[in-house]
C-alpha cells in the first residue's frame, strides 16, 4: 500500500532542494547499484530498483515534483490512503498517467470539462534504461538485453481491475468521469465541471477489486527486452524502442523504451563524433630515418609508412577507418599521433655513439633548434 512508501527524496538520497542534475545523478547511482542484472535473484535489490525508478519518475518531472512537494504521495497518486474496495483506481504513483488531480476549479459558464473524455485512449509513458557497451560494440552495432521497469495490464484481470469481471457505470457521473455543479457567484449562477469524486474520473466502478493489482488494472514489472543498437552510437545518446514502455490506457498506444548508451573507456582509442583517435609510440631511429610501422584500428592492424624526420606530435590520417555514421554507409576517419620515445637505460657504448652522432649534427639537421637559439639571442642581447 502507498502508506508504506518511503519518501522519494530519501529513496534517492538527496535533499528536497536538490537540482535536476543532482537528482539524475543520484538516480543513476542507485539504479546501477540495485540493477537486476547486477543482483540476479535478489528480490530486495529488485524492489529497491523499482522504488528508485518510481521516485525518479516523479522527481524528474517538474509538474509531478511540484505536486509531490505540496501534497506528498496524494499529489501524484489519487489512490493514496483510499480503501481498496471503492472506485476503480486511477493512480499508480510515479508511473503512467492513470489519472491526474483534475482542474479543481473546473470550467465556468458550462464550457469544457475537467476531462475532455474520461474514457478516451491515452498513450502510456516512456520508460528508461541504461546500457553499457564496449568501444567496438558502439562502433559496429550489436544486440543486447536490458532490464526495464514498466507498467503493464494486470494479467489476472486482463487489465479490468475486477476480480469477477463486473464493472459498473458510475451512478454519480453516469460514465462521463465528471460532474457539473451550479454555484452562486455575486448574484450570478455559474456552472463548473469537476472530476467525479465517486469514480475519480474513470466513469466506472469495480465491485470486487482484483487481488493482484488491487483494482488498478495495472501492475509494475521489470521486463527483459532485446535492443538492437545501431552502428555508430555515441556515449550519452539514446536508442528508442517503440512500444516497449508503459501500457496505454483505454486502448491507447504503449509508451517507448529509451535506452541511454554508456561506452566503456578503451585502453587505446578515443573518439570525436565519428573520428577515432589514438597515439602510436615510435623510436628515435624510426622518427629520424622513416619506417613502416603498425597502426591499430578498430578493424585490426594496418601498415603505414612514416617519412624520415617525423617529429613527435605529428598526426596522420587513415581514411574511412573511423566510426560508421549512424544509418549510413559512410565512415569517419582515424587519426593517429606519433610519440617519439626518448631512449632510457642506455649502455656506455650507446651513450658514446649518441655523443658522436650529436657532434656531427649541423644547423640543417636541427632547424627548429637553430631558430630557437636565434630567438633567445635576440631576446637576451
Amino acid at each position: 500500500m502507498a502508506e508504506n512508501k518511503r519518501d522519494y527524496y530519501e529513496v534517492l538520497g538527496v535533499d528536497k532542494s536538490a537540482s535536476a542534475e543532482e537528482i539524475k545523478k543520484a538516480y543513476r547511482k542507485t539504479a546501477m547499484k540495485y540493477h537486476p542484472d547486477r543482483n540476479p535473484g535478489d528480490k530486495e535489490a529488485e524492489e529497491k530498483f523499482k522504488e528508485a525508478a518510481e521516485a525518479y519518475e516523479v522527481l524528474s518531472d517538474g509538474d509531478k515534483k511540484a505536486r509531490y512537494d505540496q501534497f506528498g504521495f496524494a499529489g501524484v497518486d489519487p489512490n493514496y490512503g483510499a480503501g481498496q474496495g471503492g472506485a476503480y483506481g486511477s493512480g499508480f504513483g510515479g508511473f503512467g498517467d492513470f489519472g491526474d488531480l483534475g482542474d479543481i476549479f473546473g470550467s465556468f459558464f458550462g464550457g469544457g470539462s475537467a476531462r475532455s473524455n474520461a474514457n478516451a485512449p491515452r498513450r502510456g509513458e516512456n520508460v528508461g534504461a541504461r546500457l553499457e557497451l564496449t568501444f567496438e560494440e558502439a562502433a559496429f552495432g550489436c544486440e543486447k538485453e536490458v532490464s526495464a521497469p514498466r507498467i503493464e495490464n494486470c494479467s489476472a484481470c486482463s487489465g479490468s481491475g475486477s476480480a469477477d469481471g463486473i464493472i459498473d457505470t458510475c451512478s454519480m457521473c453516469r460514465g462521463a468521469g465528471s460532474v457539473r455543479t451550479t454555484q452562486n457567484f455575486m448574484g450570478m449562477q455559474m456552472q463548473s465541471t469537476t472530476v467525479c469524486p465517486q469514480c475519480n474520473g474513470r466513469g466506472r466502478m469495480v465491485r470486487n477489486p482484483c487481488n493482484t493489482c488491487k483494482g488498478k488494472g495495472k501492475v509494475r514489472r521489470v521486463q527483459k527486452i532485446r535492443v538492437k543498437v545501431p552502428a555508430g552510437v555515441d556515449h550519452g545518446q539514446s536508442v528508442r524502442v517503440r512500444g516497449e514502455g508503459c501500457v496505454g490506457s483505454n486502448g491507447g498506444p504503449n509508451g517507448d523504451l529509451l535506452v541511454e548508451i554508456y561506452i566503456k573507456r578503451h585502453p587505446i582509442f578515443t573518439r570525436q563524433e565519428y573520428t577515432v583517435l589514438c597515439e602510436v609510440p615510435i623510436s628515435f631511429t624510426q622518427a629520424a630515418l622513416g619506417a613502416q610501422i603498425e597502426v591499430p584500428t578498430i578493424d585490426g592492424k594496418v601498415s603505414y609508412d612514416i617519412p624520415e624526420g617525423t617529429q613527435t606530435g605529428t598526426t596522420f590520417t587513415l581514411k574511412e577507418k573511423g566510426i560508421p555514421v549512424v544509418n549510413s554507409r559512410r565512415r569517419g576517419d582515424q587519426q593517429f599521433t606519433v610519440v617519439v620515445e626518448t631512449p632510457t637505460r642506455l649502455t656506455r657504448e650507446q651513450k658514446e655513439l649518441l655523443r658522436k652522432l650529436d657532434g656531427t649534427m649541423d644547423q640543417k639537421s636541427n632547424p627548429k633548434g637553430k631558430k630557437f637559439k636565434d630567438i633567445l639571442k635576440d631576446f637576451f642581447d
